[in-house]
């Protein structure tokens, strides 16, 4: 159907009719994108919420869903992998910090953190022992490492995010 979407009563069964007929290519762009099945009617729902809102400008509405729930599912998971990072973070923090834990549990977390500190490249290793172990602000570690303050955030990104995969790797468990 190429004529615009719009807010009209039989708009209902028409979008049926497009949601079954288009049902297979639905289906693969979760599973391409490995979409937990809890999570994909979810996605699916945003992305025919977005629809609705867009009703009567969309000329191809077919092609505008395959699109859009791509888009949702690589904005799912860049959401995943942000809170995934932050719980990383959290932990480092608190891995760093004079935190209440007794004394031998402590010392076993520090000695793993810097069992995976010395496996990442130098440059991570120094990024993160500025920024969590000596508390420096972003412009501080941009300034001691040499690099621009504005791409500091996305070198702290890419050193937790090898961090977190080598702590998954190891069994970490992030809380939920």
């Amino acid at each position: 159907m190429d004529s615009p979407i719009s807010p009209r009563s039989e708009e209902p069964a028409a979008l049926a009719e497009i949601l079954e007929r288009i049902e297979p290519k639905l289906k693969r762009i979760l599973f391409r994108h490995r979409i937990p099945a809890q999570d994909a009617d979810d996605l699916l729902q945003e992305t025919l919420l977005i629809l609705v809102s867009k009703a009567g400008s969309i000329r191809n509405p077919e092609a505008w869903i395959l699109a859009t729930l791509a888009n949702r599912c690589i904005i799912y998971w860049r959401r995943y992998r942000s809170r995934l990072w932050d719980q990383v973070d959290t932990a480092i923090l608190e891995l760093l910090a004079d935190v209440e834990a007794p004394a031998q549990e402590k010392e076993e977390l520090r000695y793993d953190l810097e069992t995976f500190l010395a496996e990442l490249p130098e440059r991570c290793q120094s990024l993160l022992r500025l920024r969590y172990g000596l508390g420096c602000s972003a412009a501080e570690t941009a300034e001691q490492l040499g690099y621009r303050k504005s791409s500091i955030r996305k070198v702290t990104q890419r050193c937790l995010a090898t961090l977190t995969q080598r702590l998954l790797g190891a069994g970490f468990q992030p809380e939920s």
